[in-house]
């Protein structure tokens, strides 16, 4: 979206709108119908290959496995050369540049993934009923479930190394692809044996091909064109197509169908029309976002109140979508801050655009510090994603100050500025009226 998108919306003859988010129609954009067959196709040669990898893996992980059995085995092999086989359309250059892209706005790109992207997309009832049967979004687990996606994204963004195959984030992007489709086959063995325990029907194959896009919509597409702008970040025409690229490659890794981001227009089409297909909040999607808030409320490193977190929620998916997914009203002190913090990432975004060479330090330094925040402290180490199927709840919670306290004392020291500047002014105004009159 653009920023003049943003501020008059959309320009076409047929507008739509779809949870407080405007976009005009195209050819590109698909109904439900033409979306509907993507639900009962999956990623076959995923499932072939871990059927065999079940069978040979002894005490190793999924991708050790793979990696040392591919030339043994003819499923197993399939995956492997699939997986290592890199696309024409590849740029490496291009996929740098994508890198460099998301810490560049690092900061907005984290509170997108947070609150728009994972809790916002629970709004998408159909993914949701997968999700809630693996355990991972319980109270007990929803933190580390976050953090472990959000190591799969520094893994693949950390550099050019990383994300070429044998890097730590085609490792990572591989090793997930396979843990979907242990998932998949998990739930519909239980199917097999309880057709009450999955509706097919309704919910499609778990872990279908347009969940999968979907999701990777949610990294890609939907901060470009919803989230950043929601927090007055718009990317530069260049900037949209080496990122939207990146996801692309990391689309191959997984096996979610790579077409959908052939182009940044195709894209935004995609995700658009999941937002009027795929995101329909259900109860299970009001219980999974509520265990997400509660799960990062008062927790390192920055110990946000639940007031804030729910804040933050609403200012980036819109009251619309909130509603559906039945978050409280915040505090008028709470919004006070999320404003505050708003205006703080994009003066650090942009700054980091306008000054090149201090944007290169300051991106080097995100980078140190993600990893120290997310990996190191949060989850102790690297995870290997490996199957765990966590079913209930507890719930844990501290309290402290962190980023919240520093906005309080930004919108304290803002108001004071104000208070000052109108003092003086008065001052001024009463000094002028005394020596014309």
């Amino acid at each position: 979206m653009s920023f003049t998108e943003h501020l008059f919306g959309p320009r076409g003859d047929d507008i739509r709108s779809s949870w407080n988010y405007q976009f005009t129609w195209t050819p590109l954009h698909m109904t439900e119908s033409q979306m509907a067959p993507l639900r009962t196709m999956f990623d076959k040669v995923a499932d072939a290959a871990n059927d065999r990898i079940q069978e040979l893996r002894g005490t190793r992980g999924l991708y050790q496995t793979l990696e040392e059995e591919w030339e043994n085995d003819p499923a197993i092999g399939k995956l492997w050369r699939q997986v290592n086989e890199i696309p024409e359309w590849v740029d490496w250059e291009q996929i740098e540049r994508g890198q460099e892209v998301f810490y560049r706005y690092a900061v907005a790109m984290i509170y997108a993934l947070a609150y728009h992207s994972l809790l916002g997309g629970m709004g998408a009832g159909r993914i949701v009923e997968v999700l809630a049967r693996t355990g991972g979004f319980s109270v007990s687990s929803a933190k580390r479930r976050i953090y472990e996606t959000t190591q799969h994204i520094l893994q693949c963004t950390r550099d050019l190394e990383s994300i070429k195959p044998g890097g730590d984030g085609f490792k990572s992007s591989v090793a997930v692809r396979l843990l979907h489709s242990n998932v998949r086959k998990r739930i519909l063995k239980l199917h097999s044996q309880n057709s009450d325990y999955y509706n097919l029907e309704e919910f499609g194959i778990p872990v279908n091909e347009m969940d999968s896009i979907m999701t990777i919509m949610t990294f890609s597409a939907s901060l470009v064109w919803i989230s950043l702008p929601r927090q007055g970040i718009f990317l530069r025409k260049q900037e949209i197509v080496d990122y939207i690229a990146l996801w692309r490659l990391i689309s191959h890794y997984m096996g979610s169908p790579t077409d959908a981001l052939a182009t940044p227009e195709i894209a935004r089409a995609y995700m658009e029309s999941g937002l009027l297909t795929e995101l329909r909040p259900t109860a299970l999607s009001q219980q999974l976002s509520h265990n997400i808030i509660v799960a990062l409320a008062h927790q390192p490193p920055s110990y946000p109140s639940e007031d804030f977190l729910v804040a933050a929620a609403r200012w980036l998916n819109g009251n619309e979508l909130s509603e559906a997914l039945a978050l409280p009203q915040p505090s008028l002190r709470a919004r006070a801050l999320i404003f505050v913090q708003i205006i703080f990432v994009a003066i650090i975004s942009y700054s980091s655009r306008l000054l090149p060479e201090l944007g290169k330090k300051r991106v080097e330094f995100i980078k140190n510090a993600l990893w120290r925040v997310i990996i190191i402290a949060g989850l102790g180490g690297e995870t290997d994603f490996a199957f765990k199927f966590v079913p209930q709840v507890s719930t844990v919670t501290e309290y402290g100050k962190g980023v919240e306290w520093r906005n309080f004392k930004v919108l304290v020291a803002l108001l004071t500025v104000m208070v000052g500047s109108l003092m003086v002014s008065l001052k001024a105004m009463v000094w002028m009226w005394a020596m014309i009159f």
